[in-house]
């Protein structure tokens, strides 16, 4: 049986964005990409989605995570050390919002203003994200196009599990965790990210015990659709050593 490779999504989105990737890589992996868990009536947290995640998923497995998904990759890998053999983290940072000892995030009163436009008017706020998702990015028209297309192949996750998962980005902050995630990592980043710093993932790649780093000259915050040859190739590599 094919090594199994696990992709998780990032915040506003589901699956689908995968698809050409998935594709590409599938030829010599097991690709699973889930939707991450809903609600289900009950409190969620970080941990508890990856529980369930580790749960559903191959005894051993890679696992891959874009934004938010890098966060839930990254608790994965520490409370399950033993399934998960390598981590790659795609525009991905140990803490979304901005803070004294952390300039490499989303001021707090920007982050609130956004949480805020969510809760009045769902799919504005998510139109604006993709946007602001592929700002600065030189292939910025293709990629805005190809996101939206993935988008549109499923429904998206209902405002309650955007609501509870926004609250996941504005509270968690995974710095103190990573000198405990040993696993090989390969930290992948846009160098137009507007969303996560590339100084994000030089943190995360410094901070890791077995990472490296790889920025991307002109890619923003969604890289495995605007340089898919690229990403393919480094994920492709990291796998097979």
């Amino acid at each position: 049986m094919k090594p199994a490779l696990v992709l998780l999504h990032g915040w506003g989105a589901h699956k689908r964005v995968w698809d050409e990737l998935a594709a590409r890589l599938g030829a010599d992996w097991r690709v699973i990409a889930p939707d991450l868990p809903g609600l289900g009536g009950e409190p969620y947290t970080i941990e508890r989605t990856v529980d369930q995640l580790a749960a559903a998923s191959p005894a051993q497995c890679m696992v891959a995570g874009w934004s938010l998904g890098g966060q839930l990759a990254l608790a994965w890998a520490r409370r399950h050390p033993w399934q998960v053999t390598r981590l790659m983290l795609i525009a991905s940072t140990p803490r979304f919002v901005s803070a004294p000892d952390w300039l490499h995030g989303m001021a707090p009163e920007v982050f609130a203003e956004f949480s805020a436009s969510l809760q009045r008017d769902a799919g504005t706020t998510l139109r604006r994200f993709l946007l602001l998702q592929t700002q600065g990015d030189v292939r910025v028209r293709r990629v805005a196009r190809q996101l939206a297309a993935a988008l549109a192949l499923q429904t998206l996750p209902d405002s309650t599990v955007l609501v509870e998962t926004l609250r996941w980005l504005q509270a968690t902050d995974l710095r103190a965790t990573l000198p405990d995630i040993t696993q090989p990592a390969l930290v992948m980043h846009g160098e137009q990210d507007r969303i996560a710093p590339p100084a994000a993932g030089e943190y995360l790649a410094a901070h890791l015990p077995s990472a490296r780093l790889v920025l991307l000259a002109g890619a923003a915050h969604v890289p495995f659709l605007s340089e898919p040859d690229a990403m393919c190739g480094l994920m492709s590599d990291f796998c097979n050593e």
